[in-house]
């Protein structure tokens, strides 16, 4: 039963006080957790290629399908060696070709080979790139060239994985620092501090020990996934944070941790929501990189906020002794000058942001997106970056394209290999069907029993003989009743079925014969493993064009047709198609994205705001702060990486909200006690340290990772975000001021719940106040108040009124007080 003066607890309270009061059960959870996620953490598979998460149906990913089913691609390395003689280049090519495990090494005298002192050795593996025979190869070609000015490229040896996360841990450090500094400058205690690192620690812990879950993430998920949670989520926890310290000013620790807490989780889970709906339109996306990211960061988000609600209220409760006794005056300056110049300008700066507005949609549709990274710089570059500019500069960008065709017919095979040799913008065209062999002849051209015999110097009945075991090996048993003489066959087959017959121990040959089938063996079985699948075969072309421009994606329309004048269906597969197959999925991602981050957010700050016309205000700024942040590389003529489009716009929109909903939110309740002028002016004093806190945080994560990463798509995200957070700060604090004071008819105009706004009475002197006054007397007060106030209202009487007295003489004490804060 309720006693008297007893309040009863509502749902929300009754569960903060649970998780206040078991404290120390969660901390054995989250001990349990962190132990069990230390060690997950390393189970996560990582995919570090893109193409990966191309949709199925593109003819990329289709055509990879194939090549990883039919074809073997051995491991390659392009490696460039300065200032060095030709004399001296020619014995280490010999030298790098007996190393065990090195296929073959082609140089010449040629200028694709060797100019200006240096030169260029293609080396080609006995394995895939990531084999170990491969890697055991690369370790002693490296040590055969230690003491030279060696620049290596190529997909052997090669990992990125591991130098972004090098560079990540790197940019966490610094982060972290940053968060020191900016928390000690907006804290309220010092002791809060290592309560929030605690806090968020567990939560990025949880995060990333729970990645297995969804077995593969991408490399861009696992590189900025920690430091995006920091710079989202953190301010989940400084909201808590303060609301614990306005508590605890007049309750115990526990009641002020209770109560903190009950009126911390609605703030913080809406708060939370728009940054999810931002996440969550990612994972809609055509390009599967967006899921994977939106689901890693929905996840930390997610895991953010359960840490916020049920590690951190335990911490407060614990250290509560030492976070009283370590308070300190507030370093956060008050910025009413600043709210007093919005006021000002509130009929200047709306013109000139609708200006920057239209400015900013018209150079952002012109943004210079590209779809691959070869025409992207970054400001850190690797050792792998540096060599491939180095390489690229001396011999020449490569660019190679395979072509699938159906396999079985030599013939047609020949006759494309022989179009696309003609074409100007084909360096090179390799196939089968154009592979040297032996005497002039190709690998695929079809010889009869006389001719092989001539070539091998085989006897002409063995030839004859070798034939008819041929044919009836391939069932063709009138080629053997009819004679063999016409009967012709492409002479890899037939060097391999006679290779076959000579390890069985049924054919024997001279030693030179045999030797040479030896060598030719080998060859042969390269060329089939690389160029002849069971239903493909694969051509391999080197472009005279860049990876990526108009001119390349038009050419690959004339592979096409070329290819179909002799099949009904081929896949042309490279780094081109790749580019390509993304810019055809980025314009409906782009519209998609767009679209579903507006729509969510929007359902959100409706409900929020229960107004129809006030979210549309705070999106108008928010989209304003996209389109000018995406101006930048139109005016500044630098390329951006598609993805970095899709994946900052939904953050942006989704994180970057937040700010106006502060302001918007202080401004909806100040105005209902206060002129509106007033409200807008206390409205940023209250919201600045929340907003300078979280978007300090996150403006320097973004240029962090701008900065100090050197895979192009990831610090391509970090330069745009962080650009992106200090537009979208200096938007909701310069323009959105004056947006709210000129539209608040329209926000009145478009409540759901139509509240008349009370008037505001101003008195100074001697009061009689009888009724519930909401207003500032001297300080807040929001109460059934009846007495007599001495001083100034400035207040809203819902119930009751006022009634100006006769100013009397003040007590003796009062008068005592006065005469003090005089003197002080």
């Amino acid at each position: 039963m309720e006693r008297d003066g007893e309040r009863k607890q509502s749902p929300i309270e009754h569960l903060a006080a649970f998780i206040v009061d078991k404290r120390k059960a969660f901390y054995l959870l989250y001990i349990g957790l962190a132990i069990f996620c230390v060690f997950s953490s390393g189970w996560v598979q990582v995919n570090d290629a893109l193409t990966d998460y191309l949709p199925e149906e593109t003819e990329t990913r289709r055509g990879l399908t194939v090549m990883d089913e039919e074809f073997t691609t051995f491991g390659t390395n392009r490696i460039m060696v300065d200032n060095i003689p030709f004399a001296r280049a020619e014995e280490l090519s010999e030298k790098l070709a007996d190393i065990p495990g090195v296929k073959s090494v082609e140089f010449d005298g040629t200028d694709d080979h060797y100019k200006d002192g240096a030169a260029l050795f293609s080396v080609t593996y006995d394995g895939e790139a990531a084999d170990q025979v491969s890697l055991d190869a690369l370790a002693q070609v490296r040590e055969t060239l230690s003491g030279y000015d060696l620049y290596m490229t190529g997909d052997t040896g090669s990992d990125d994985s591991a130098s972004l996360d090098a560079e990540m841990q790197v940019v966490m450090v610094i982060a972290v620092v940053i968060i020191l500094l900016v928390l000690l400058f907006t804290s309220q205690t010092y002791m809060e501090i290592p309560v929030l690192l605690a806090t968020f620690g567990m939560a990025a812990l949880l995060n990333k020990g729970t990645n297995f879950l969804f077995g593969e993430i991408s490399f861009v998920s696992n590189s900025v996934a920690v430091v995006l949670q920091l710079a989202l989520a953190i301010d989940y926890a400084i909201i808590l944070c303060h609301r614990y310290t306005e508590e605890r000013a007049h309750l115990d620790a526990r009641e002020a941790t209770i109560t903190a807490l009950s009126k911390a989780i609605p703030e913080i889970a809406g708060s939370s929501l728009t940054t999810l709906s931002g996440l969550g339109a990612m994972c809609f996306m055509q390009f599967r990189i967006g899921y994977d990211l939106g689901l890693v960061l929905m996840k930390a988000i997610v895991l953010s906020l359960l840490s916020v609600f049920t590690l951190m209220p335990g911490l407060l409760m614990s250290f509560s002794s030492l976070i009283d006794r370590t308070h300190h005056r507030s370093f956060v300056p008050k910025i009413s000058a600043w709210g007093r110049l919005a006021v000002k300008t509130r009929f200047i700066m709306p013109p000139i942001f609708a200006v920057l507005l239209v400015a900013g949609f018209f150079f952002s549709n012109r943004c210079p997106y590209v779809f691959g990274m070869s025409t992207l710089s970054t400001f850190t570059q690797n050792e792998t970056q540096i060599a491939q500019q180095k390489v690229d500069d001396t011999f020449g960008p490569v660019n190679t394209i395979a072509i699938l065709v159906p396999s079985g017919d030599y013939e047609k095979e020949g006759r494309l290999l022989r179009d696309l040799e003609a074409m100007p913008d084909v360096e090179s065209a390799l196939g089968l069907a154009n592979v040297d062999a032996m005497d002039g002849y190709v690998l695929t051209d079809r010889l009869t029993p006389r001719q092989f015999a001539e070539l091998t110097d085989l006897d002409i009945e063995v030839a004859r003989l070798l034939y008819a075991s041929y044919a009836v090996d391939e069932e063709s048993y009138g080629r053997v009743v009819g004679g063999v003489d016409s009967y012709s066959v492409p002479l890899i087959d037939m060097f391999l079925f006679v290779y076959d017959l000579i390890e069985g121990g049924y054919v024997t040959l001279d030693d030179d014969m045999t030797e040479t089938l030896e060598d030719l063996h080998t060859q042969l079985t390269d060329a089939q493993l690389q160029l002849k699948g069971e239903h493909y075969s694969r051509l391999v072309l080197q472009l005279a064009l860049p990876e990526e421009s108009e001119e390349t994606f038009e050419f690959l329309g004339t592979l096409h047709s070329a290819a179909e004048r002799y099949y009904d269906d081929c896949l042309v597969v490279g780094n081109s198609t790749s580019d390509y197959d993304l810019s055809s999925s980025f314009s409906n991602d782009n519209l998609l994205i767009s679209i579903l981050t507006i729509v969510f957010v929007i359902l959100v700050l409706v409900f929020t705001f229960k107004s129809s016309g006030l979210p549309v205000l705070l999106i108008l700024v928010i989209q304003g702060s996209v389109w000018m942040n995406f101006s930048f590389p139109y005016l500044m003529k630098e390329n951006l990486f598609f993805l970095s489009y899709l994946v900052v716009s939904s953050i942006q929109m989704g994180a970057n909200i937040d700010y106006a909903i502060v302001i918007a939110n202080r401004y909806m309740e100040l105005k209902q006690v206060m002129p509106l002028k007033e409200a807008v002016v206390e409205s940023l004093n209250e919201a600045f340290p929340t907003i300078i806190t979280s978007g300090t945080i996150l403006a320097s994560a973004g240029v962090l990772i701008g900065f100090l990463s050197s895979n192009p798509a990831i610090a391509s995200i970090g330069v745009c975000l962080g650009r992106g957070t200090i537009i979208s700060i200096f938007l909701v604090m310069g323009i959105l001021p004056q947006i709210l004071l000129l539209g608040d008819i329209i926000i009145e105009k478009t409540a759901f719940t139509l509240k008349k706004r009370l008037p505001i009475q101003t008195h100074s002197g001697s009061m009689r106040l009888s009724g519930h006054v909401r207003g500032y007397v001297s300080g807040m007060v929001d109460a059934d108040f009846s007495g007599t106030v001495y001083g100034t209202i400035n207040a809203a009487v819902e119930a009751g009124s006022i009634h100006q007295d006769a100013p009397p003489e003040l007590p003796a004490d009062l008068n005592g007080k006065e005469e003090d804060d005089d003197e002080a």
